[in-house]
C-alpha cells in the first residue's frame, strides 16, 4: 500500500497569554528535613517571584502503586494537580545511584491517559536532584527518560546540588551560591518554555503515526476496508470469521 501524501504541518498563530503559568512541584523524600523538598521550595519561590502560580503535592500518604486504589483520595489529588498544571518541577535525591521509590511511586500513579485525556502530554518539565556527596547526574538523567515517556517537553537545563546538607540554612532557605544561581537559571527557562508552548501542546504532540492509526480505525468501523492494508485484512478476517 502506498502511504498517504505528507502534508506540511499547520502552525497556528498564537497570542501569548499573560495569565500566570501553573506549575506542580514534586519531590522524592519523606524526611522531616528533606533536601529535595527544600530545593523544590526554593525553586517555587523563584517561580512565584517571576509571576508563576505554584502548587505542591506532598507524597506522605500516597499508597504504593497497586490494583484497586485508583480512587484513593491521595491518588485523585495527585492526578487532579497534574491536570491543573501547565508544567512540572521534579526534585529528587539520589539513592544507590538512582531515584527514590517515593518519587517513582508518584510518577507511577500519573497515567499516560485518562480516557481521551493525557494528563502530562505537552506539559513542560524541569529536573533537579540533590546529592549527599559529590555532584551526580544519575537521577536527572533517569527522570529525563521518564519525562520523555510521559510525553512532556523537558527543558534542556537542569540542576544537581552536591552536598546538599551544606547548601541550606537552618530556616530551609538555599544559600546564595552557584548552585542557587543554576536553580534560578532552570526556573527562568522553565517559565519561558511554558509561556511559549502551553497553547501549542496539541500541535507539538500531534503524531503522524497516531493520525494514521485513527484513520484506519475509523475506516474499519465505517466498513471501508483497504485490502492492501494488513490491519484492514486482519479486521475483515475477524469480522467474517475466516
Amino acid at each position: 500500500m502506498t502511504p498517504p501524501i505528507l502534508e506540511k504541518p499547520t502552525l497556528p498563530s498564537v497570542v501569548l497569554r499573560d495569565d500566570p503559568p501553573k506549575f506542580l512541584m514534586l519531590y522524592g523524600s519523606l524526611r522531616e528535613r528533606s533536601y529535595s523538598r527544600l530545593l523544590a521550595e526554593e525553586a517555587a519561590r523563584v517561580l512565584e517571584g517571576i509571576g508563576a502560580e505554584v502548587r505542591f503535592y506532598h507524597p506522605h500518604d500516597l499508597p504504593l502503586k497497586g490494583p484497586g486504589l485508583d480512587e484513593h483520595p491521595e491518588v485523585v489529588k495527585l492526578r487532579d494537580l497534574a491536570l491543573w498544571s501547565e508544567g512540572m518541577v521534579w526534585s529528587c535525591p539520589e539513592m544507590h545511584g538512582s531515584m527514590t521509590g517515593v518519587f517513582k511511586n508518584q510518577i507511577d500513579w500519573i497515567p499516560l491517559s485518562m480516557g481521551a485525556i493525557r494528563p502530562t502530554q505537552g506539559r513542560t518539565l524541569a529536573l533537579m536532584q540533590v546529592n549527599g556527596g559529590s555532584q551526580s547526574f544519575n537521577v536527572v538523567n533517569q527522570m529525563r527518560v521518564l519525562g520523555r515517556w510521559m510525553r512532556m517537553l523537558t527543558i534542556p537545563n537542569q540542576s544537581s546540588v552536591a552536598k546538599a546538607y551544606n547548601e541550606f540554612d537552618d530556616d530551609g532557605r538555599m544559600k546564595d551560591s552557584p548552585f542557587r544561581n543554576r536553580v534560578v537559571d532552570v526556573m527562568e527557562e522553565l517559565y519561558k518554555f511554558t509561556v511559549l508552548t502551553r497553547d501549542l501542546k496539541d500541535v507539538l504532540t500531534d503524531r503522524y503515526s497516531e493520525r494514521r492509526e485513527r484513520a484506519d480505525k475509523e475506516a474499519a468501523e465505517d466498513g471501508v476496508v483497504d485490502k492492501e492494508n494488513p490491519k484492514h485484512r486482519i479486521h475483515k478476517a475477524g469480522k467474517d470469521g475466516l
